[in-house]
């Protein structure tokens, strides 16, 4: 299932691995585009959205 988070606060490419990586915990076999322009990141999993938001947010993104 393809979902779409509002990540804010990235700013550089660590910044892309580090939201990157806090998926992957979540679901390893997770596909992730992220545009940093914009501040969408596209994940295509299964896991839950709730699951995904939390990873994210202990990075310290604020994520909707």
């Amino acid at each position: 299932m393809n979902q779409t988070f509002n990540v804010q606060g990235m700013t550089c490419g660590h910044c892309e691995r580090a939201v990157t990586q806090a998926v992957k915990t979540v679901d390893p076999q997770a596909e992730v585009r992220i545009d940093r322009a914009s501040g969408k990141v596209d994940v295509q999993s299964d896991q839950p959205r709730e699951a995904i938001v939390a990873a994210i947010s202990e990075e310290g993104y604020a994520t909707t």
